[in-house]
């Protein structure tokens, strides 16, 4: 199968199942309305993909991982509803659409971010396609991701050192905790749900391959917040230098950014080759968040 075709394949089916999310009815109508708002609002859904291509490298089958990309994929947009508040990044505009505080009020947004962090834990422990042991540990695997040695911190570094001029070491930490550990979380939730189980060094190689992953997306991520257009990116560009943030791009240059997105990608996949079963599609996916637009 083609790679467009896999990744529309794994897409699908977590489309559906996020689109039969939070459709109860109740006096909290607003609040699920929120949630579905922001969790349906469309993107690329690399992190669920990345779950479930992890599983089926693995076991062959991308089924059991659905629930843990499901759950991901809640906590990743938890993390933006927040991002987005007036008290961190300030934006008004997300994947072409008004930002969740921005349509439903701060203090429902700041509701619906929480909610579907919790709902995320939910979707984990209560997992009826992988077993209740893998479910504990799914959750683990979640939680380091999205705290003190995770997001949080990274969100935390990344906010109180604005103004500030970073060196690369520094700014390395922000975004392999603000983004690398959540995308860590994704394929070692896929190897997680596997009913085969991983050994030590396919998942130090999942390991490696995040972090490698989530280095070219951060620089690349930077590099088009100074070349892209907001109808293009979904969000407002220039948001870095407008907050004095130093990013890669600005440390850097564009050149280099290229460069360096090209040697973090040929390190992610290099970390994956040989080590299971088949890897062309994370090779692939890889290559194509490289060169991506938005």
């Amino acid at each position: 199968m083609e790679f467009e075709q896999a990744y529309q394949s794994a897409l699908a089916l977590v489309e559906q199942e996020l689109a039969g999310c939070f459709l109860e009815e109740g006096p909290h109508d607003k609040l699920l309305d929120a949630m579905r708002y922001s969790l349906l609002a469309g993107g690329k859904r690399v992190r669920p993909v990345l779950a479930l291509k992890f599983c089926e490298a693995l076991c062959g089958s991308m089924e059991p991982a659905l629930d843990y990309a499901c759950g991901v994929e809640m906590l990743h947009t938890y993390s933006l509803i927040h991002d987005d508040l007036p008290c961190m990044d300030n934006d008004e505009l997300r994947r072409g659409k008004p930002t969740c505080h921005v349509k439903y009020g701060e203090w429902l947004a700041l509701l619906a971010g929480d909610a579907l962090q919790a709902a995320a834990f939910e979707r984990l422990a209560s997992s009826s396609r992988a077993t209740p042991a893998a479910n504990g540990r799914a959750c683990a695997v979640l939680a380091k991701a999205a705290g003190c040695a995770g997001m949080c911190a990274g969100q935390y570094l990344d906010i109180a050192d604005e103004g500030r001029q970073l060196d690369v070491d520094r700014l390395t930490q922000i975004h392999l905790w603000k983004t690398s550990a959540l995308l860590k979380a994704a394929c070692l939730l896929g190897l997680t749900a596997s009913p085969e189980e991983p050994s030590p060094e396919q998942w130090a190689a999942a390991e490696r391959y995040a972090g490698e992953l989530g280095l070219a997306f951060q620089i690349r991520d930077d590099m088009l917040d100074v070349e892209s257009t907001p109808e293009e990116l979904g969000k407002p560009i220039g948001s870095d230098a407008d907050n004095g943030k130093t990013t890669f791009a600005s440390l850097y240059g564009l050149d280099e950014c290229s460069r360096l997105v090209a040697e973090h990608t040929r390190r992610a996949q290099e970390s994956i080759s040989g080590v299971f079963r088949d890897t062309e599609f994370l090779s692939r996916l890889a290559q194509s968040l490289a060169g991506r637009k938005n």
